[in-house]
């Protein structure tokens, strides 16, 4: 199989790990990274033997100025590749568009940009499908995503008849985090419902779901909770068993000591994740409860990570080299070393 020649718009904290995880797939080569910076960041890139173009010819004036070396312009890239992540700031992706276009490469944008800048939202174990071809498609948001991960495992197992969620969403970048964000606070969204539940919508339309959002003054990823209706009364193991069922679901427990945010992203580092990333939602398993038709569950959302193997997904739905969305998401979990338990089984670690 011929590999997919990809490009990364964007060298920023999506952009980077993309960029790693192309570099890591089988079937894809990174041929480039594009970006403006002349910083540290886009200095770990030259590091790493990774070519860099410049975005802009402004850019590529002051990357030589800075001593980086630059591989060339934008549209050079654009010519060497089939498909491009565009990883670049809100409401810039957008303005790249008619340039990937003239490129004729597949063009696959983050949750930053809106629905209708590509007419379709992506999140592969949902829509991997109707993907298949098409000149671009967006992955949507960190929160979304988990959103549709979750929910529409209740959902494929007709359980799910509507969701009401809380979101504390943490305040910043930790990389940015000097630049902005708040303290000793935290800051409401301004309207009901916030704008991941009509966001999850683009991917699953049927989907009955509301959500309340909340910025907390931490840097630590993001903290859902969910009251579900569910469309008939069940048992607590059939609710655990379609989420178990469905791809990209971590549980933790409370009883092996995870009982905050921070221990988690601590027991990433622990693991040896690059970075610490964590692709997968971690869903507390002790914490879910069931009460007749009525579900109540929490889980935690590493938002720098989540949409990574959601790109990767995107990338070849696009292409067309793999046709079969099952297919693509376990390679692709496969290779980054994706798990269901991050700990091993406390039944056979006892009968060991």
């Amino acid at each position: 199989m011929t590999a997919v020649r990809v490009a990364v718009n964007g060298y920023g904290v999506i952009g980077k790990r993309v960029a790693d995880a192309v570099r890591a797939m089988p079937d894809m080569e990174l041929v480039g990274v594009a970006d403006v910076a002349t910083d540290w960041r886009i200095r770990t890139a030259t590091g790493l033997g990774i070519p860099v173009f410049a975005a802009t010819e402004d850019a590529s004036t002051a990357m030589q100025a800075a001593g980086v070396p630059v591989a060339g312009m934008l549209g050079d890239l654009l010519g060497r590749v089939d498909a491009v992540v565009d990883s670049t700031p809100k409401k810039v992706a957008a303005t790249n568009l008619e340039a990937y276009h003239r490129a004729g490469v597949k063009a696959v944008f983050q949750g930053g940009e809106s629905h209708a800048s590509t007419g379709h939202s992506f999140v592969a174990q949902a829509n991997y499908a109707t993907a298949l071809g098409r000149d671009t498609t967006r992955v949507v948001s960190c929160n979304t995503t988990s959103i549709v991960r979750v929910l529409g495992a209740l959902q494929d197992a007709e359980l799910l008849a509507r969701a009401r969620g809380v979101l504390i969403r943490r305040a910043t970048d930790p990389g940015e985090s000097h630049l902005g964000g708040i303290m000793n606070t935290m800051v409401p969204e301004a309207s009901i419902p916030s704008h991941q539940g009509p966001d999850a919508r683009t991917v699953r339309p049927d989907l009955d779901v509301v959500t309340i959002a909340a910025k907390a003054a931490h840097t630590q990823t993001h903290n859902h909770y969910w009251t579900l209706q569910l469309t008939r009364p069940a048992s607590r193991e059939e609710v655990l068993d379609a989420l178990r069922a469905a791809p990209r679901i971590a549980f933790i427990r409370m009883a092996d000591g995870l009982v905050a945010l921070n221990t988690t992203v601590e027991l990433m580092r622990d693991l040896g994740r690059p970075r610490g990333d964590m692709w997968e939602v971690a869903l507390w398993e002790d914490v879910l409860s069931v009460d007749g038709d009525e579900a109540y569950l929490t889980y935690q959302v590493y938002n720098e990570a989540i949409v990574v193997p959601e790109t990767i997904d995107a990338i070849r739905a696009l292409t067309g080299t793999v046709a079969d969305g099952p297919t693509s998401i376990a390679l692709t979990d496969e290779v980054l070393g994706m798990r269901q338990e991050f700990l091993p089984d406390r039944v056979h670690a006892m009968q060991g």
